[in-house]
């Protein structure tokens, strides 16, 4: 698989990934708000439209319109059943669907991560691709894919150890 780089705004976006139309994208570390705006800067730059799960009190108002528009769902994090189901619908019902989610679930030191990105993987069939932003280095970085081995665990630990030497913008606010 080739790598394409291309440049946005001072920061390396370095593609490693296949040109596929159905993933979910795997993100850390997610230490700063600013994330979001590299991360949609960098998936535009690379011709791809991402879709993110994001707290339903943001999509109130005048955001809601505006985040819906840029590829966001919804979550309410207190009713949050047949999630991954409705996820894995999304994926069976678009043309193209790429799937961006933080593992971390903060923006805060968290080294409990959640595994609904995983499951989600599992339940749509789709592969999985890592992408870390670097702030040290200002690179964003999609790899190939990762294929899981349905081993949960030893799989998140080989996830972490892909994320560990990337700083984000607050490295003290990420944690493996």
């Amino acid at each position: 698989m080739s790598t394409e780089i291309k440049h946005i705004f001072g920061w390396r976006v370095i593609d490693k990934s296949p040109a596929i139309t159905h993933c979910v994208v795997c993100v850390a570390p997610h230490t700063s708000n600013w994330d979001f705006v590299v991360g949609h800067l960098a998936c535009y730059r690379m011709g791809r439209r991402m879709h993110f799960l994001m707290k339903d009190s943001w999509f109130r108002g005048p955001l809601g319109a505006l985040f819906r528009s840029m590829g966001g769902i919804p979550v309410n994090r207190s009713d949050s059943n047949g999630l991954t189901d409705y996820l894995a619908s999304c994926f069976a019902d678009n043309e193209h669907f790429t799937l961006v989610i933080t593992p971390e679930g903060t923006r805060s030191a968290n080294a409990d991560w959640k595994t609904g990105f995983y499951r989600i993987v599992q339940k749509a069939g789709v592969p999985l691709l890592l992408a870390y932003l670097d702030y040290e280095t200002k690179e964003v970085c999609v790899s190939e894919p990762f294929t899981i081995s349905g081993d949960i665990d030893d799989d998140m630990l080989a996830i972490k150890y892909f994320f560990a030497q990337h700083k984000g913008k607050h490295p003290d606010s990420f944690a493996i």
